[in-house]
């Protein structure tokens, strides 16, 4: 957020040596948030074991793989805008600032509703089988709920959803210590 501001239309990030290494970091990095949301979705699915509600594992399943398909979509797309600059092809400030906006579209309106669904669908099944404590399903609803309803692109809901999938892993990792 600091190296591309939503705020400012602005593509001077790209020729700032400072905020374009700032982004190459954050590309760098999608690819393992990415697997380590997926295992995140292997472990929910491995204590849910035959308890796993289809209808809910369904969906939560799918907005969780869309979810990762979209960052990974959005994390390509500002990949490709970097290895242009990189080998010096020219692209236009309009289409620069078009795919810019297309990846925080991406990730600020489609990822965010998919996050809103994986957390409503996760607490939800949580619930019924009772791996969850009411007060994390609680949490998981009311960050579904601010997701589903906020901007787009307000910067602070997109910290919501990782901050719940933290809160989700560190009950987990708890909770394991205690069982038998």
């Amino acid at each position: 957020h600091t190296s591309v501001p939503a705020g400012r239309p602005s593509t001077d990030w790209l020729t700032d040596e400072d905020r374009r290494q700032g982004v190459q970091v954050a590309v760098g990095l999608i690819p393992f948030a990415g697997i380590a949301f997926l295992w995140f979705i292997g472990v929910i699915r491995a204590r849910l074991g035959e308890r796993e509600d289809k209808l809910f594992a369904t969906v939560f399943l799918g907005s969780g793989l869309l979810f990762v398909a979209l960052l990974f979509l959005a994390g390509a797309i500002l990949a490709t805008l970097l290895t242009l600059f990189a080998r010096g092809v020219p692209v236009q400030a309009d289409s620069m600032l078009l795919l810019v906006v297309f990846t925080k579209s991406l990730m600020g309106m489609f990822g965010a509703r998919m996050a809103a669904v994986f957390t409503i669908s996760v607490s939800s099944v949580g619930m019924r089988t009772g791996i969850l404590p009411k007060w994390l399903a609680a949490t998981g609803y009311l960050t579904g709920v601010i997701l589903l309803l906020s901007p787009p692109l307000s910067n602070w809901t997109q910290l919501l959803f990782p901050t719940w999938v933290l809160l989700f892993s560190g009950y987990i990792l708890v909770a394991s210590r205690h069982l038998p």
